[in-house]
């Protein structure tokens, strides 16, 4: 049996004054037949970061939107898993941070070749779209995000981290 990968990520859900969430489409790679899903930015916690810097990290590289660390609004939910990639497995961590943003121009310059090509565009989810089934049987990653969007927007944080459930299943 292979070994089991552990790995971190760092995830930002931006949320402006209308109640929307920015989200990206990108492809799911953890599947046999990659589909489309939509994201909320983040990635992979390198070594020696905190999950807050890789957040801040994430947002300057995918959507060229810096900001520091400490500016992040709180953790305020996780979620975790296992998934295949590549003939290797994973078990990820997922942390969430509220920022809450009056405007957002996205400039995808900061990202590399890679992520470009996984990524197709940006949309600002209304609550509405978030509430019923993402278009073309596509999903929303995490599961169960607009319950999470609505609750903070209406300024309801939780006083400790939500856990979400997990978007993959086990394909070992």
């Amino acid at each position: 049996m292979s070994e089991v990968i552990s790995r971190t990520s760092a995830r930002v859900l931006l949320i402006d004054p209308a109640a929307r969430i920015l989200l990206y489409r990108g492809r799911l790679l953890q599947v046999e037949a990659p589909r489309w899903a939509w994201f909320t930015p983040g990635g992979g916690v390198d070594p020696g970061e905190t999950p807050q810097q890789a957040a801040a990290r994430e947002l300057r590289e995918e959507l060229g939107h810096a900001v520091a660390p400490e500016t992040l609004g709180p953790l305020v939910a996780t979620s975790e898993g296992p998934w295949s990639g590549g003939g290797r497995r994973f078990f990820s961590r997922d942390y969430y941070f509220l920022l809450r943003v009056n405007a957002l121009d996205v400039d995808t310059s900061g990202m590399d070749e890679e992520e470009r090509a996984a990524t197709d565009r940006f949309h600002w989810w209304t609550p509405a779209e978030l509430a019923g089934p993402a278009p073309d049987g596509e999903e929303v990653v995490p599961r169960e995000l607009g319950s999470l969007v609505a609750r903070l927007a209406a300024g309801n944080l939780p006083a400790s981290p939500i856990v979400l459930p997990w978007h993959l299943l086990d394909d070992r």
